[in-house]
């Protein structure tokens, strides 16, 4: 038996709202929202007394989602460092291909998008940056130049 499919990659954020506006900036379509509770949902994630949001967010392609998760019960705990670097154990980052990363990185500011570094360029193929989002999310953003 094999994997049929990524499904979504799921990220917890603490501004639901937030997390929406700066996807749907980035280019991601809402395709929903949802409240999730009850004895299932606290079977499927391990923990007593589960009750929260869900967003869950669309690649244009369709090919990929995003599901942003605030807890309302239990509440979200806090990362030993705020916002960690790259280089820390986990989830490390979400990369998406855009068209134009300074346009990009443009209208995600407002949403509070921070640049970790700067913009790069790796040879004549692609321009790359990473920024640090919602809830200290690193996003990194390609754009192929060739």
């Amino acid at each position: 038996m094999t994997v049929q499919r990524m499904d979504n990659v799921a990220i917890v954020v603490d501004d639901l709202d937030a997390a929406v506006a700066f996807f749907t900036e980035l280019g991601l379509e809402l395709e929903g929202r949802a409240q999730v509770e009850g004895i299932w949902a606290d079977r499927t994630v391990g923990l007593d007394g589960v009750r929260s949001e869900i967003a869950m967010m669309r690649t244009p392609d369709g090919h990929s989602k995003l599901e942003l998760s605030k807890y309302h019960n239990p509440v979200a705990v806090v990362a030993e460092q705020e916002n960690p670097p790259p280089n820390t154990l986990g989830l490390h980052r979400v990369m998406f291909a855009v068209d134009d990363i300074d346009d990009t990185i443009a209208r995600l500011r407002p949403h509070g998008a921070e640049l970790l570094g700067e913009v790069a360029q790796y040879e004549s193929i692609f321009r790359l940056c990473y920024l640090r989002g919602p809830s200290g999310i690193i996003v990194a953003l390609a754009e192929q130049i060739s």
